[in-house]
């Protein structure tokens, strides 16, 4: 399967945070956007909220010039960052008030964020799930032993 440049790396970066456990979906420097970002955080002055989809008028700004940040849009970004909070567990927008998962580093919890980003990350690309292993079960037990020799 083909994917994109700015897929590529981003999977790489986000696999990279989960196995080396620097995945946080609380700091704006290591969560899914932050990782894909090169652990800054400069994309989050892109909204005023952390898990919203509503550029400010920096990201609108940004956006309106066509600009983005390791290949992605500022909108893109957020919605990016939004796919994995709520894959986490999240309430969003993150703050104070909503709830949020019991333990938000477990990696269990980080596991679910990492699928539901993986599977946004595909969709823009207009490419299949990278994560879904679903269509290898549904081979004939004849056709698996054929490909093993």
């Amino acid at each position: 399967m083909k994917t994109s440049e700015r897929l590529d790396a981003a999977l790489t970066k986000l696999y990279t945070a989960f196995h080396n456990k620097t995945l946080n979906p609380e700091c704006c420097n290591h969560c899914a956007v932050g990782n894909i970002c090169n652990n800054t955080d400069s994309w989050k002055h892109l909204s005023d909220n952390h898990g919203s989809l509503q550029l400010n008028y920096v990201g609108l700004f940004h956006e309106n010039l066509g600009r983005k940040f390791q290949g992605y849009t500022p909108l893109e970004l957020l919605k990016i960052e939004t796919e994995f909070l709520k894959g986490c567990g999240y309430i969003l927008p993150l703050n104070h008030k909503n709830p949020k998962p019991k333990n938000p580093t477990s990696q269990e919890t980080l596991f679910n964020g990492l699928c539901a980003t993986v599977e946004f990350l595909c969709s823009l690309d207009g490419i299949k799930n990278v994560m879904d292993y679903y269509p290898i079960f549904q081979k004939e037990p004849k056709a698996l032993e054929l490909e093993t020799v």
